[in-house]
């Protein structure tokens, strides 16, 4: 097995090869089934890698495969090597797993796309998942920021796929100019590793760093790596303030939305730092504003996610708040909490956004939640794997959200944090709240569309996510018809994607049962290795992933029952409002027309960004640059370049008579000139 992790990433990359330079050649059937099949082939090899590694010892749970030296110079030396532990073990299963799903759930909705673009599609998918496997089994820095990298390049792909639509090509380039600020600061961060430590092993450099003093009360070497680290990850996982790409990214199809930007690709900020756990620890000053910001972006989405009018957008802020809730976690030391939160995140994220690709497909193309309504009769299956998901992100009891979201709260609480608390817990109601609104607005009541006024802020999005209707105008993909007309649930790949995403929503948080309902948090001792450096002894190990499951059981169960009643809260207030008196949510808009125009329009910040930073790049490279350096220096200096060659030529020319007396003549000439040098000298 060791010399088969090679096999986890190469499997989709094949598959995108093959796609990439064959496909448009393939029925759809065939160019779909494969990028399928490719992604299926690597979940089985990450199974059974899993499941070697689950019978190793705990001190010595990793499994390596060294590829080839990729780069020997002085003191660098950097090897391409794959590395599977049991953090890895987690990811590489979310990835292939759910990546296997999407891709099954993509060969129905995407049917309508030419065979060429079809395939186009498929290979990006695959390619994205083939660099999003080398970011989670890198062994050091460099060859994860090859996968970091990967997956910015795919989601510019993916989320421009229909680049033929200007908001959706915009919206490509806005994700990936956001994400090279972020990993600008990631790459000096590593850089100041390297030149402290001389290694850029993950292992290597928690063995070293474990030998040093905590940096408690000053801002060390040691948190200004951490804190541009940290940088790099608000890029790639949409925090404050690099979040502003994510909600834009709702411009690529459902599907993407489901795989970048619910269940893998976002959550690798939260992974880099899981990763560097040992780091971290060592740096508590960086750690707060890690949890800070955290809480910070977990409350401002939430509070916008409540009053936004496309299905996909409230998705696309619920991500940036369930982000937000998970690097909460790993600010204040709970590594554990905030990967199983990412792992039962990516069950029912991905469950929603496939859900809400089912009803805009149902709909041919509709995504404004106030024309839906009544369709839960219409897509039982759609309906019923929706509101499961949706109870799970809630943090109903007894579903997967309630355990991991629930861990983040305790562990929050229990380390001193009350106001981060009390943000977490607002984040929760929030959370409840809009969902809930999403479910009731476009699955019960009655399907009595209206039309939409575009001139009021009040009554539109800002920037309306187009779907594929939009971009690629087909007879089955026109403008809904709600005057009867037959609905369609799910098709069966769709279907199939729904309820094994609804299963796993009820049941992926049973891994980690807390000890103060009987149960014994098994995933946080199976990740307990990976945030310490090699060397803890078992008994270490094992100990401190228990110990604080053990304590503090009374004050776990309070918080657990005041996270239900939260839940109940959110949801209550939401049936009070969209279901039983909506003209209560209208009255809420004109009273407080400046709060409600403030959380549509996302508190400008956008508005904020053009004004302050895009603007003035825009003009000075207009005015400035392009105007004066570019034209005049520039292209003065290219142009002059090529007028003297052309001069030089020209009397050259002169030369080339075609006379053979005259080419004697220049010869008697030359010969006299050398022999009257060599003379005089």
């Amino acid at each position: 097995m060791d010399s088969a992790l090679a096999f986890i990433p190469l499997f989709p990359l094949l598959g995108f090869l093959v796609n990439a330079f064959f496909g448009r050649r393939l029925p759809q059937a065939v160019s779909g089934g494969l990028a399928s099949a490719a992604m299926v082939a690597s979940f089985a090899v990450s199974a059974m890698a899993v499941w070697q590694l689950s019978g190793l010892p705990i001190e010595s749970r990793a499994i390596e495969q060294k590829v080839y030296t990729w780069i020997a110079s002085g003191d660098l030396a950097i090897d391409l090597t794959f590395r599977v532990d049991p953090l890895s073990a987690v990811m590489i299963l979310v990835i292939t797993g759910i990546g296997s799903l999407i891709h099954i759930y993509s060969t129905s909705y995407m049917h309508d796309e030419s065979g060429c673009e079809f395939a186009r599609y498929f290979s990006y998918l695959n390619l994205f998942a083939s660099f999003m496997l080398v970011l989670v089994l890198g062994a050091s820095f460099p060859v994860m920021f090859v996968g970091w990298e990967g997956v910015g390049l795919c989601s510019y792909l993916l989320i421009g796929f229909w680049f033929k639509k200007k908001s959706a090509a915009d919206a490509g380039k806005k994700a990936f100019v956001v994400n090279r600020i972020g990993d600008y600061a990631f790459i000096l961060g590593m850089l100041a590793l390297f030149a402290q430590f001389g290694t850029l092993d993950f292992q290597q450099l928690a063995t070293r760093i474990a030998g040093m003093p905590v940096e408690t009360g000053v801002f060390g070497l040691l948190s200004v790596a951490a804190l541009l680290l940290f940088i790099g990850a608000t890029g790639k996982s949409a925090q404050i303030p690099l979040y502003v790409w994510l909600p834009d990214a709702m411009e690529g199809p459902t599907p993407v939305s489901a795989l970048i930007h619910a269940a893998t690709m976002v959550t690798a900020g939260v992974y880099m730092i899981g990763r560097n756990a040992v780091l971290f620890s060592h740096a508590p000053e960086t750690l707060t504003i890690v949890a800070v910001v955290g809480a910070l972006t977990a409350l401002m989405a939430g509070t916008i996610g409540l009053v936004q009018n496309d299905i996909k957008r409230v998705l696309a802020y619920s991500t940036v708040s369930q982000l937000g809730l998970m690097f909460l976690a790993m600010g204040v030391g709970a590594f554990g909490a905030g990967i199983f939160h990412l792992y039962t995140h990516a069950f029912f994220k991905a469950l929603l956004f496939l859900g809400s690709g089912a009803v805009i497909h149902a709909l041919h193309g509709e995504q404004d939640i106030r024309n839906m309504g009544g369709l839960k009769r219409e897509l039982p299956i759609t309906y019923w794997t929706f509101l499961i998901g949706s109870l799970a992100i809630a943090g109903v009891p007894l579903l997967s959200g309630f355990f991991s979201k629930d861990e983040i709260l305790y562990e929050t609480f229990h380390q001193g944090h009350v106001l981060l608390w009390v943000m977490g817990a607002l984040t929760s109601l929030l959370t409840a709240t809009y969902m809930f609104r999403l479910v009731f607005l476009t699955f019960h009541g009655e399907r009595t569309p209206h039309a939409v006024p575009s001139h009021s802020a009040h009554a539109a999005p800002s920037h309306p996510a187009p779907s594929h209707a939009a971009a690629h105008p087909a007879p089955s993909h026109s403008a809904p018809s709600h005057s009867g007309s037959h609905l369609h649930d799910a098709p069966p790949a769709m279907a199939f994607a729904l309820i094994v995403l609804a299963i796993g929503s009820v049941l992926a948080g049973y891994v980690g049962v807390p000890h103060a309902l009987g149960g014994h948090n098994q995933l946080a001792a199976w990740l307990a290795p990976s945030f310490q450096a090699i060397g803890a002894s078992a008994g270490e190990v094992a100990e401190g992933a228990v110990a604080a499951e053990e304590s503090a059981a009374a004050l776990e169960l309070t918080l657990m029952l005041v996270s239900s009643l939260i839940a109940v809260a959110g949801i209550s207030i939401a049936a009070t409002i969209w279901l039983k008196r909506r003209a209560i949510a209208e009255a809420m808009a004109r009273n407080y027309p400046g709060l409600h125009r403030l959380l549509l329009n996302k508190y400008y910040v956008d508005e904020v960004y053009n004004a302050a930073i895009v603007q003035p790049i825009r003009i000075g490279s207009e005015e400035a640059l392009w105007r004066r350096f570019d034209v005049n220096v520039v292209d003065g200096a290219v142009n002059g370049a090529g007028a003297i060659v052309a001069s030089w030529a020209g009397m050259m020319r002169r030369l080339q008579t075609g006379s053979v007396r005259s080419y004697a003549g220049s010869m008697f000439v030359g010969v006299v000139v050398i022999l009257g040098y060599y003379l005089w000298k």
